[in-house]
């Protein structure tokens, strides 16, 4: 213990308590993962959970409970073998969660995730050094824990690289999933994290209630940019009057929207 500076003349300190202790909420009432699953925003909770024991133990038992309860898992089948692909990147969930125990104030609120239709965001209590700003956490840039000791642990425990890259992480795993960019701020007194879905994955579209057609035409806005009602026609074997029909569908969904011509020179675009 004392070689990990966990301790002092026998006496064990309070990053040996959030690091391992059996009961730490006996010293912090608040060293917890509050998570809660809503509809379109806040005023719509569902359901929610809440995870609680040291840090060693939250970091196994938060993601096994997103999974479990709060994230629906897309299944596809490549020949005969089963693939699973969640809704957002696990580098990036791993990150939020990592960040949000190792740098988080342990004398302050709860953490707590939100599971959205169309987002999921993680926020904890504590502002960033001075000297570091928001936009500074896109980039390259020195690791300056809250916590020295507990992060120092996490990193000889292989959990984290102490090179200031999780923020880079979120940003990176995002882009390569092709989601959305993620957020940072901060707010009521903390950093919050939000991750957003991709819309136009197909099992996205089919949610929305899109029909084959339709679906086709998105697979074929994000290849090609644009797509007229013609074109629309001959992709999917239609007359014009479906054509029509579908992709009013689809604006009225702000999947697309319109170039605002008119006649043969009108054509549609991804929102």
């Amino acid at each position: 213990m004392e070689k990990l500076r966990l301790s002092i003349d026998g006496k064990i300190k309070r990053a040996a308590i959030i690091l391992f202790g059996k009961d730490p909420n006996k010293f912090y009432p608040n060293i917890m993962v509050k998570i809660g699953r809503f509809g379109s925003d806040d005023a719509d909770l569902k359901y929610q959970e809440v995870e609680e024991g040291n840090l060693i133990y939250l970091l196994k038992n938060v993601p096994e409970q997103l999974n479990r309860k709060f994230f629906i898992k897309p299944i596809n089948f490549e020949g005969m073998q089963r693939i699973e692909k969640g809704e957002y990147p696990v580098a990036a969930l791993r990150e939020m969660l990592l960040n949000a125990l190792v740098h988080r104030i342990y004398m302050g609120s709860s953490i707590q995730m939100r599971v959205y239709d169309n987002k999921f965001t993680s926020w904890n209590e504590g502002n960033l050094p001075e000297g570091l700003h928001i936009e500074s956490l896109k980039t390259n840039h020195s690791s300056r824990p809250k916590n020295p000791i507990i992060a120092d642990v996490c990193f000889k425990a292989g959990y984290i690289d102490s090179w200031g890259r999780g923020t880079l992480k979120i940003f990176n795993s995002c882009q390569e999933a092709e989601l959305p960019e993620p957020t940072i701020e901060a707010k009521d007194g903390g950093i919050l994290v939000t991750l957003f879905k991709n819309k136009y994955v197909r099992e996205q579209l089919k949610e929305l209630g899109l029909n084959e057609r339709q679906v086709n035409a998105i697979e074929y806005l994000k290849v090609n940019s644009r797509i007229t009602n013609k074109e629309y026609q001959e992709l999917n074997s239609v007359t014009k009057k479906t054509a029509t029909r579908d992709l009013k569908t689809l604006t009225d969904l702000e999947l697309i929207h319109s170039s605002g011509k008119a006649g043969a020179g009108a054509f549609y675009v991804l929102n």
